[in-house]
Order: structure tokens, then C-alpha cells, then sequence
């Protein structure tokens, strides 16, 4: 490989579906895997297409039960071309003789590159390399350039191309048993004589979809209708030696893009329109080339090469086409149907990093948020309080998506699932809002939605707080911490924990900005903000009391994770380690012996710990003592090492939280946890999760965790703020931001130094605080700083 190259030497089965997921290509309005365009869905191969934000929903009858889920929906393949020699079999790695075979993931350009060389006959054999783009600059195009070429003897080749409406959902195992079948009223035709197209719609949201096909081969094309299938034909002749190229270019919309009267006009005008394959790769090339320059990361060595991986995925789910849509982030990517493609609270590990680099993008994830304000306002009065209950999964209107029940696939038993009981995820969302608007000085944002939704949060959060008289503080009860194993107290007939420390403390943070801001607004739209929410004084007299008064517990020195959490059991983790080897998923192997996870001290991942991934040190210090604790680096460090001994690491979220967190506690084993967040999906370390889709916000964490994580880097108070820490594993690096209406500022961290260059332009000087000094960098200077110690 090169460092923007991505390859994949010989046919492997089992690897087939990680590879789609990590082949996949997208540009932010819709994405397809990487899989064969010869080979169907089956036990080996998934392909699949989605749009963000296009959902459907079904009931499905499981465990005796109907439970009614909403999916992003699986759209009609446009990838099948099928080839074979004239009456053969049809060719695919699987059923012929493969002699050779290579995927090259072009991250430059977000260019597929593939070749396979078939055995046709004993003295005949055809190579096959195909060239394949979701086009960045036309959010709306694709297309697939198949060059067949032959060896030994002449070769007479059949090729089939196909629009495909007969697929479902069915890429997860554990979904299986539910209802898959989102697609309905397939119908096609023929535009042109080299045309055909395809349209349907989903079953219940309605939303209509429009796919027209061109097919250019220098040869007749003839076209045939099957049910649910749009096809063409067209059969070639190889001299040895000769290659022929087969284009396909398709044209994809669906009844929620603007400007459009019908899906399927849209997409017939659209790829009649539609230039040659080398003037879509030429204009496709260039639209990447400027989004590599607004997200420039330069990491030397093969951490470089995975951030480069994580960028590229990055940006293909969530481009500058992002912007104009009503869509949340997806925690799987467009990459697969793991999570049913929700919104969980995936974005606070997302948008810090497309803060500073795609801040339109930024908005428009947190607008998603705020059209969906009043869905959470109504959830909030669902039980019982004011303000906005935000659920935990998110699809297309807000309404809370987690399902009722979740497959155990170690014991086969359907079990019930209590994490819409994260309440946390509001302050996550609080959390995006800030630094959105510290990052963007996006004032009008913060004025405006950002300051609706901060304050209909804090609203909730208030509350939810009740008075302890014994305790003299306020309390959160029954809720679910990140941890997300410990969902109730061992023998409970209820859901629910006690004074879950992060949710608390982040509730405490999100109160405090709530005041401030509240204090910093115009008068005439602080008035209007109160006068639509029923807002009044006596409500911010109690928000004041409750964020300097919410319980945070401890036990033996150290944060407690909840109210409780040191009378649980210690796990014999050596013995289950011996036992079963991986033990990330220590929940469902608990559940599989008959026992439970919430008898034990024993975490998924971080849950009191993402305080420290959130919250700079000091800033940590400063809110822990805002409710009047005392939280000193001792108590800090025990803190880590408890949990760290403790924690099964069952989330590839878990990796990236505690290799920043250590990057500033212990720094030796820091990088140990960075190298796991950065294999994550490439290596597959949650047993087959990656094939299902790429875990966004680890990839993007990972990003972060360089931009923010080992630069100390923080925007606030108008400046950016700078505590670098070095870390084994990294020892120089260099990344590009756009800050505060600044495009293109670089910053380059070597050899204890750090160059901050910032582009010439009309915009007032950038202030830098370092620990021992603060210095201004005006726009077309470049300062060399020492770093201190």
C-alpha cells in the first residue's frame, strides 16, 4: 500500500464483507458497499445502497411479541454487471477459477480499483478491471467502467447489467427474524435506447425513489424487464490481447431532495445529462482533491495511514452535500445496516473534529437536532418532566427508535433493552452545541436554535433533579450511564440507576452554560426565548442551585460510576479471560450462564472516565468544583486505574476514550489504547461488527484524538487553547482547521516546537494560549513556538 492507496491481495470469503464496508464509496447523500457487482446478496456478499435519512418502518412478530423498528433502507442494487462466456455459467469468484485478484481503495480520489483474472476455458481467460465512483461534485451520479480483456484465444463474452429492486434488509445476522422488506411498487422501462430506469417506494414513510441506468459499450444494448429488475444486454467479442470497456452511469434521487418535481424524472434528465466516465472521474477528482485540502491530516507512518482511512470514511459520510439535508449522524456510516442506521450519541466523538474543518456540516448535523426539538419536548412530558428528553436512537421525526427487545446471539434469547434510559445523550447535544459555536463563532446559531435547545436541556435536567435532605444535594435517579452495561440494581424490578456521576456532573456543566449564556443573550431575545418556552426566573434561581448542588458519589478515593456501584461483586476476570479468551461482550456472556452483568463492577467502557474525555483537566477541575468537590490529580489518577481494571472494552469507543484519557495520565501506556482505536474496524476487533457497517465515531475519535487529544487544543473565550502532551507513538504531526471564519490555519507539532500558520486574509489576529504564554498570529504570518518543558 501507499499512503493513499488501500489494497486487498487475493479472493478471501470470509473477508469478503469487511471489505465491502471499508471499499465502500460515498459523497454524503448516499453511499454503496464495495461489494462485486457480479455476485448477489448471499452468506459471503453484501451489497447495498443507502440515502442518508431515507428510513422506513415495519412491525415485525418476534418472541411473541410485535415490535416495530425503523431502518434505513437497503435501496435498489445499481451495481449488478454480470459477464459470462456465451451459454457459460456466469462468472463470480465464488463458482469459477479466479487466478488472480486485487482491490485498490484510491483515497485521493474515492476510486475503486479492481482486478480479477477468471479462467474461462483451458486456453482462454479474461482479466477483469473495473473502475467505480460515487461522484463527490454530482451527489446524485455513479458510475462503473469495466474493461474485459482477453487471453489465449478470442473470447465471445455475454454482459448483463442490472437495476435491482428486489432487495431487503438482511445484512445483519441478528435481524433476521425481523421484517426486511421496505421496498414496494417496482416498477421499470426504457428511457432510451441505452437507457433504463427504476423506480418504487418505501412501504410506510412513502418516500419515492428514482434510478436510471446508462449503459455505453460501443455495441447494441438491449433491455428486458423482469419483476423488480431493470437489465441490459449486450455481447462483445475479445481478440487476445484486446480490451473493451463497459460504462455504467447512474443516476440516483428520491422524493426528499429539494428542487426536484419526481424521483424518477430527476434521475432520467440526470444521466442523460451526464458527461463521459473520464469527465466524471476528472470532475470527481477535483471536488475530492478540495475537500482533502480543507481536512488536511499529515501523521507519518502506518497510525498516518489508518487516520487517513478514518478521514476518507469520514467525509464520505458527512461531505459539504450534507449540508443541504435533514439527516443526523449515522452511527454505522452509509456503510451497512448494523443499529438500523440511527442516530445514537455518536456525534459528540464526530462533530468536535468536523468543527474545525466542515463547520456547515456541523450546523446542519445539530439543525437535524433542533427540527426534532419539539418531539423531545413531548417525550419529556411522556414521563413526567419539562424541558427535552432527546432519545437515545434517532431516525426520521425523533421519536425515541431503540427497540424493545435485543437479541442475545450467545444464548439465543430475546432479551429487554433499557438503554433509552441514556438520558445523557442531551447533554451530548448541549455539549455539540457549544463547541460548535465556540469553534465557528457562529453567534447566530447560539442565539437562535443552539440557545432553544441548550435551554429546553438544562429545562430537563433541572427537573429531573430531586432534593435529598440527608444528603443536603440534588439527585438523578434512574437512569443508564455510557457504561451501558449496568442497567438496573442486582434483583431491581426496575430499570434505572442512581446519581450516575457523568450524567450528573455533565447535567451540573450543561446548567452553568445554559446561565451563561442566558446572561450574554440580547435582551430582546432573551425575552422572546422566555416568552415562547414559559420560561421564568424562579426557574433560573433553581437551575442556579441545582448545578452548584448535584451528588456526585465516591467510594475508596475514587468517582463513583453510581450510587451503589461498590457493593457489586468483583468479577473473575483472569477466569473468564481463560475460559473464553475475548470477553468484550461480557454482558452477553454473563447472560448466557443465566447471570448478569449488573451483579459485577465490570464496565463495556468508559462511563465516569468520559469526563476526563469531554473535559480538559482544568476545565474538569473547574466543574467538579463549581459542585463543590475537590478534585485533585490523586483522585483523578486512582479514579483511572480503577476503572481501567474493570472495563471489558466492548465498544470500539472504549480504545479511543482511554488512550486520550491516558495520554495525560500515564503516557507510556497511552498509545497501547490508541493503536486499538485505530484497528478498531480494520482489524475487526469486535468479532465481525465492521462487515455490518464502520463505527463512525471511532474513526472520527481517532482523528480527534490527534487534533484535539494530543494538541490539548480547545476553543474558548475566542482563543484557541494549547497544551500539548507527546505520546510515544506520535512524534510529529500536522493538521489544517478552519477557525472562527480562518480557512486552511495549519499547525505542526515536532521536536518539542509548534509552527502555527495562518492564511492571509481580512480577519483580526488569532489568539494562542499556551501554559506560559499567549501570543497573536496575524492573518499571513507564521510563528515557531518552543513548547514549555
Amino acid at each position: 500500500m501507499t499512503s493513499w492507496t488501500w489494497e486487498y491481495d487475493g479472493y478471501a470469503p470470509a473477508d469478503e464483507r469487511l471489505r465491502e464496508s471499508l471499499c465502500a464509496l460515498g459523497n454524503g447523500y448516499f453511499a454503496t458497499r464495495g461489494a462485486l457487482p457480479e455476485c448477489v446478496a448471499d452468506d459471503v456478499h453484501y451489497p447495498g445502497t443507502y440515502a442518508a435519512g431515507c428510513y422506513n418502518r415495519l412491525t415485525s412478530h418476534v418472541a411473541g411479541r410485535h415490535v416495530e423498528n425503523e431502518d434505513m433502507v437497503n435501496l435498489p442494487n445499481w451495481l449488478p454487471l454480470r459477464f459470462r462466456h456465451v451459454d457459460g455459467a456466469w462468472l463470480t469468484p465464488d463458482t469459477a477459477t479466479v487466478l488472480d485478484h486485487r482491490q485498490v481503495l484510491h483515497l485521493d480520489r474515492g476510486l475503486l480499483e479492481r482486478w480479477t483474472t477468471y479462467e474461462v476455458a483451458e486456453s482462454e481467460t479474461v482479466a477483469v478491471r473495473q473502475l467505480r465512483l460515487v461522484h463527490m461534485a454530482d451527489p446524485h451520479l455513479a458510475a462503473l467502467r469495466t474493461e474485459f480483456t482477453a487471453y489465449g484465444e478470442a473470447v465471445d463474452l455475454d454482459v448483463e447489467a442490472a437495476l435491482d429492486g428486489s432487495v431487503t434488509n438482511s445484512g445483519v445476522a441478528r435481524y433476521q427474524l425481523l421484517d426486511g422488506r421496505h421496498l414496494t411498487h417496482v416498477h421499470s422501462g426504457t428511457a432510451a435506447p441505452d437507457t433504463v430506469w427504476l423506480r418504487c417506494r418505501t412501504s410506510t414513510s412513502d418516500i419515492r425513489i428514482g434510478l436510471a441506468c446508462r449503459l455505453t459499450a460501443g455495441v447494441p444494448v438491449s433491455d428486458a424487464h423482469l419483476p423488480q429488475r431493470a437489465v441490459q444486454r449486450l455481447r462483445i467479442r475479445l481478440a487476445p490481447g484486446q480490451t473493451v470497456a463497459v460504462d455504467k452511469t447512474v443516476a440516483l434521487h428520491t422524493s426528499r431532495d429539494p428542487a426536484i418535481s419526481d424521483p424518477l424524472d430527476a434521475a432520467v434528465d440526470r444521466v442523460a445529462a451526464a458527461p463521459a466516465f473520464e469527465d466524471l472521474l476528472a470532475s470527481h477528482t477535483t471536488a475530492w482533491a478540495q475537500l482533502w485540502r480543507r481536512a488536511e491530516i499529515d501523521v507519518p507512518g502506518e497510525a498516518g495511514h489508518i487516520l487517513r482511512l478514518h478521514l476518507f470514511h469520514v467525509l464520505q459520510t458527512l461531505s459539504p452535500h450534507t449540508a443541504d439535508l435533514d439527516v443526523g449522524v449515522p452511527a454505522r456510516g452509509l456503510h451497512g445496516e448494523a443499529y438500523r442506521g440511527h442516530v445514537f450519541w455518536d456525534e459528540l466523538f464526530v462533530l468536535p473534529y468536523l468543527n474545525l474543518h466542515l463547520p456547515e456540516v456541523s450546523r446542519a448535523l445539530l439543525d437535524y437536532r433542533h427540527r426534532r426539538l419539539e418531539r423531545a419536548c413531548s417525550a419529556a412530558r411522556g414521563v413526567g418532566r419539562r424541558g427535552a428528553l432527546y432519545p437515545w436512537q434517532s431516525g426520521s421525526d425523533g421519536r425515541e427508535e431503540t427497540q424493545q427487545l435485543h437479541l442475545n446471539p450467545r444464548s439465543g434469547r430475546w432479551l429487554p433493552d433499557n438503554s433509552r434510559l441514556q438520558w445523557h445523550v442531551g447533554s451530548a447535544i448541549a455539549y455539540n452545541v457549544w463547541q460548535y459555536c465556540e469553534a465557528s463563532g457562529d453567534t447566530d446559531f447560539l442565539h437562535t436554535k443552539g440557545a432553544e435547545m441548550l435551554l429546553q436541556i438544562a429545562r430537563f435536567w433541572a427537573h429531573s433533579a430531586t432534593y435529598d435532605e440527608r444528603l443536603r444535594r440534588y439527585r438523578i435517579r434512574g437512569v443508564v450511564g455510557p457504561d451501558e452495561y449496568h442497567d438496573a440494581y442486582p434483583g431491581a424490578a426496575e430499570p434505572g440507576l442512581d446519581d450516575n456521576a457523568y450524567t450528573n456532573v455533565t447535567a451540573a456543566w450543561v446548567l452553568a452554560r445554559a446561565l451563561e449564556l442566558l446572561r450574554t443573550l440580547p435582551e430582546p431575545r432573551r425575552l422572546e426565548l422566555t416568552e415562547r418556552t414559559g420560561l421564568d426566573g424562579s426557574e433560573f434561581e433553581e437551575w442556579e442551585q441545582i448545578s452548584h448542588a448535584l451528588y456526585v458519589p465516591f467510594h475508596d478515593g475514587v468517582i463513583s460510576q453510581f450510587s451503589g456501584y461498590e457493593d457489586l461483586s468483583e468479577l473473575d476476570w483472569d477466569g473468564y479471560r481463560k475460559r473464553y479468551d475475548n470477553i468484550r461482550r461480557l454482558d452477553r456472556i454473563l447472560e448466557a450462564e443465566g447471570d448478569t452483568v449488573n451483579r459485577y463492577k465490570a464496565s463495556k467502557q468508559a462511563d465516569a472516565l468520559m469526563l476526563g474525555y469531554l473535559f480538559s483537566p482544568s476545565e474538569l477541575r473547574r466543574v467538579f468544583g463549581q459542585l463543590d468537590y475537590r478534585l485533585d490529580e490523586e483522585t483523578w489518577l486512582r479514579t483511572v486505574d480503577y476503572y481501567l481494571n474493570r472495563t471489558s472494552h466492548g465498544s470500539t469507543l472504549s480504545g479511543l476514550v482511554h488512550g486520550r484519557i491516558l495520554a495525560r495520565a500515564r503516557r507510556a501506556e497511552a498509545w497501547t489504547y490508541c493503536q486499538e482505536a485505530l484497528r478498531g474496524d480494520i482489524a475487526d476487533l469486535q468479532g465481525g461488527t465492521t462487515g455490518e457497517g464502520i463505527h463512525l465515531g471511532a474513526m472520527a475519535g481517532t482523528l480527534d484524538l490527534v487534533q484535539r487529544g494530543l494538541t490539548g487544543l480547545e476553543t474558548r473565550e475566542g482563543a484557541l487553547w494549547l497544551d500539548p502532551v507527546p505520546v510515544p507513538g506520535v512524534s510529529s504531526y500536522g493538521f489544517a482547521i478552519q477557525y472562527q471564519g480562518h480557512w486552511g490555519v495549519r499547525l505542526r507539532l515536532q521536536h518539542k516546537h509548534m509552527q502555527i500558520s495562518v492564511p492571509l486574509s481580512d480577519r483580526r489576529p488569532i489568539e494562542v494560549h499556551l501554559a506560559d504564554r499567549v501570543v497573536c498570529v496575524p492573518p499571513g504570518e507564521t510563528v515557531r513556538l518552543a513548547l514549555p518543558g
